[in-house]
């Protein structure tokens, strides 16, 4: 692991951030994760656009603007000499006094870290993963608005320690209405008759890169998609279900809340998505 904080890239072992950092305290703070390929980033000026408008919901300045941090991105994983490698990138509110008040706090830490990443085993992926409905529930966007990827993660560490508990791999999230909104780490499609669906942002979905990539390969395959509401009934009449996520690629669910998902075998549709998607990011 390699990691770029304060100027430097260092071994993950002597990255150090102060006790004092808003980041830490309160969760102040938005992060990006980025896959690269090949040595490259895929969809970079997307991550960091992304992270653009999550700093301007928080009034959170980005340290040298998206060139900056592009650099940072770029170097740090030029230093790992991973073609092939997870990047986390934290911008936190920075130092400050005990309190709340953010206007106390010095300038904002920008933090890059370049790893290796598995959300599922190997095994997990090759037969399907099992997902389990939990009682953790996606706040609405008059709470915390879900396309912003703050540091309070807690909702979906909570979700995924439930789904745990269930023996699943991964847990599915609704909102207080009962309506989907993702899986504790990644977005939700479902297919049913050929018609591809997954959630809208604003039932508490990320706007994920992997999933708008999905959405993307689908129109070039000539394949009907929609962003809609589904219900967890929906999950459990689709003859596919899979997930998506920059950590977890796309991945085929085969069991849900303890029922196959169709004949429990990879569908047609998830098979030709996967690998549309694996030319996509070696390009």
């Amino acid at each position: 692991m390699r990691v770029w904080i304060d100027g430097e890239v260092v071994d993950g072992e002597q990255a150090r951030v102060p006790v004092l950092d808003h980041g830490f305290l309160y969760g102040d703070g938005i992060f990006e994760g980025m896959r690269s390929f090949g040595g490259r980033v895929f969809r970079i000026d997307d991550h960091l656009d992304r992270l653009g408008y999550g700093a301007r919901a928080l009034d959170l300045e980005l340290p040298g603007g998206k060139p900056g941090l592009r650099r940072i991105v770029e170097e740090t994983l030029r230093d790992d000499g991973r073609p092939d490698a997870y990047i986390r990138l934290i911008v936190s509110r920075g130092v400050g006094p005990l309190g709340v008040d953010a206007s106390s706090c010095g300038a904002p830490r920008v933090t890059c870290i370049v790893d290796g990443l598995s959300i599922f085993s190997e095994e997990a992926r090759l037969r399907g993963i099992a997902m389990a409905t939990v009682a953790e529930r996606r706040p609405m966007g008059d709470a915390l608005d879900p396309r912003i990827k703050s540091l309070n993660y807690l909702n979906n560490v909570m979700a995924r320690m439930q789904a745990r508990r269930q023996g699943a791999d991964e847990g599915l999230v609704l909102n207080r209405e009962g309506a989907v909104a993702e899986a504790s780490v990644a977005n939700v499609f479902v297919v049913k008759d050929g018609l591809l669906r997954t959630p809208p942002t604003s039932d508490g979905s990320l706007d994920g890169m992997t999933r708008r990539t999905v959405l993307e390969l689908s129109g070039e395959l000539g394949m009907e998609a929609r962003v809609e509401r589904l219900g967890r009934i929906d999950l459990l009449a689709a003859d596919e279900v899979f997930l998506t996520g920059t950590g977890a690629g796309i991945v085929r669910v085969r069991e849900f809340d303890r029922q196959l998902i169709g004949a429990g075998e990879p569908g047609p549709v998830t098979t030709a998505l996967a690998d549309a998607y694996a030319r996509r990011v070696r390009e």
